[in-house]
């Protein structure tokens, strides 16, 4: 039986608010039986693309991005970072109601937490989706604010390591309603770009997240569906071979790792403790 991946072997994607791939990555987990998420919208992903994706949640990049928006990514591509990395993302950018979504207070700050499986410089723009934006618009650029940006900001934990993030605080704009907050993460020492939605809904809450099957968990029940994974192993051929592919990106080299051999021991605990703790901890 074939191990996850390593936690070291990519870069990065907004744990708070969780992304589309991160949240989907857990609902995976949570129906490891069947390889199928019970989330509507994951499922119709996974129906498309496979869970490979959702095994590299943390790489929706673009090797050549520079920083570039508007008219270098297409409109309706956002969520794939124009889906030009080696993962195929281009069901994320599906427009529906019904991805996993945290719940939010308008006019809140709330401390934005992205993932830092690999440590690179740079700086992160952080967007909202303008008032009047629906869920059934495909996602464009022009209807996004731009609310934060940070250069180098602080991280906690090792590069890496079990619950290791990038942090910052984000003041929220008055909003009502479901929104999508974007990020987009520059590196200063190569072309490399990653980019995150997270869908998000203002209704007073404080980190709830509804996975859009009946489901709103906080972050103990997150935890607990955490515990009960602890021994999940995907199948041999649920490890995404496109893994060990990454390494020949430009500014990659030297900090992927590839899967362990078959019949090596899983590091599945570290990689579940890992997720279920930094859930956990967001509003400690």
């Amino acid at each position: 039986m074939a191990s996850i991946p390593s936690p070291a072997s990519a870069h990065g994607a907004s744990m708070m608010p969780g992304s589309r791939t991160y949240l989907c990555y857990l609902d995976l987990r949570e129906n490891s039986s069947t390889q199928m998420p019970a989330n509507p919208a994951c499922a119709a992903a996974v129906q498309q693309s496979g869970t490979g994706p959702l095994y590299n949640w943390f790489a929706v990049l673009d090797s050549n991005g520079g920083g570039r928006t508007t008219g270098y990514i297409p409109d309706g591509t956002l969520c794939s970072g124009g889906n030009r990395g080696p993962f195929d993302f281009s069901a994320y950018n599906a427009a529906r109601s019904d991805w996993p979504k945290t719940h939010l207070t308008s006019g809140s700050t709330i401390e934005l937490r992205h993932s830092n499986w690999a440590h690179h410089p740079g700086r992160f723009d952080v967007y909202i989706t303008k008032s009047g934006w629906s869920p059934s618009q495909s996602l464009g650029w022009g209807n996004l604010e731009r609310i934060s940006t940070v250069t180098n900001p602080p991280q906690r934990g090792g590069v890496g390591s079990e619950g290791g993030h990038y942090y910052w605080d984000v003041q929220l704009p008055s909003r009502s309603g479901q929104h999508l907050l974007y990020v987009h993460w520059t590196r200063s020492d190569s072309q490399e770009n990653f980019y995150s939605c997270s869908d998000i809904v203002f209704d007073g809450g404080n980190g709830q997240v509804t996975y859009g099957d009946g489901r709103t968990l906080d972050a103990e029940e997150v935890a607990e569906a955490g515990e009960a994974a602890q021994a999940f192993t995907p199948a041999a051929d649920e490890v995404p071979a496109a893994h060990q592919g990454h390494e020949g990106h430009q500014g990659h080299e030297g900090h992927l790792g590839a899967p362990a051999a078959a019949g090596a021991a899983a590091p599945a605990g570290a990689v579940l403790r890992d997720v279920r703790d930094a859930f956990f901890g967001w509003f400690a």
